[in-house]
């Protein structure tokens, strides 16, 4: 796949249009159970230092949580993303992405309200293997 937009590369949004911006700040004032779980542990840079932003906008996708500094998507999946078009759609997205450098992790709504303390583990060693990747020794 094609680049996102060559000239926002190293940016934060990477192009996103102003209407990304407005659908990402609705989203974040009718955060799912799930999503409101995860802040909690990702909000005031509480994992690992690394500061996480939630409904992201990059290009013409929010991601739901996303870490600058390590090109970190965490996306929580719930019901909708279950049907094999949005499936699809979800694959597609998550190419792009990976193609312009960011690393996309996914949990499901389950996964989160039952077990945070494993979700945030699992966060935690994605972590350590982006940072040894970009410094290794």
């Amino acid at each position: 796949m094609k680049k996102l937009k060559p000239n926002y590369d190293d940016g934060m949004w990477k192009g996103a249009p102003s209407s990304s911006f407005l659908k990402a700040q609705s989203l974040r004032n009718n955060e799912t159970k799930a999503e409101k779980i995860l802040w909690e542990k990702l909000r005031s840079n509480q994992l690992k230092g690394h500061k996480f932003r939630r409904q992201h906008p990059i290009s013409l996708f929010i991601a739901d949580f996303y870490c600058h500094q390590l090109k970190l998507i965490i996306e929580v999946d719930g019901e909708y993303h279950n049907p094999p078009e949005q499936i699809k759609k979800d694959d597609e997205r998550t190419q792009s992405l990976q193609d312009n450098g960011m690393k996309i992790i996914r949990f499901t709504n389950c996964e989160i309200e039952n077990n945070i303390g494993k979700v945030i583990t699992q966060i935690g060693l994605i972590i350590d293997a982006i940072i040894l990747e970009k410094n290794p020794k």
